[in-house]
């Protein structure tokens, strides 16, 4: 297989994750429910969960993610609009709560795809 430069690995492999699709081949998908990852790719082969507690990067991730929208968008509304703290408050508690939710699963496949990007073959 010829050398394939780092911006076309790098975008290939953000595709699949925001695909959640396996980072190595795209064939397959990474979850089989909303919160139950399958344990390898059925087409290639490649261990998802490569140790106990692989996906903890993973939680670092969501929070990261989690935190960055909801102070960004309190200090957006607070520079842009009158709203007061308590309504703030209610508009941004329940995105705190319901955002990592949905996200979890993107978060894990980011945190997959990175990894295979640093070390291809587990």
């Amino acid at each position: 297989m010829p050398h394939e430069p780092r911006a076309g690995r790098l975008a290939r492999a953000l595709a699949r994750a925001a695909r959640l699709s396996c980072p190595r081949c795209g064939g397959t998908r990474l979850f089989s429910s909303w919160f139950t990852m399958a344990r390898s790719c059925a087409l290639c082969g490649l261990v998802f969960e490569r140790a106990q507690g692989y996906f903890v990067g993973a939680i670092y991730v969501n929070y990261a993610a989690t935190v960055g929208l909801v102070i960004g968008g309190y200090l957006i509304l607070w520079g842009l609009t009158e709203l007061s703290t308590a309504a703030q408050l209610a508009l941004w508690l329940p995105v705190a709560v319901l955002f990592p939710l949905w996200f979890f699963r993107y978060s894990r496949s980011l945190w997959l795809a990175v990894e295979y990007l640093l070390n291809p073959e587990p």
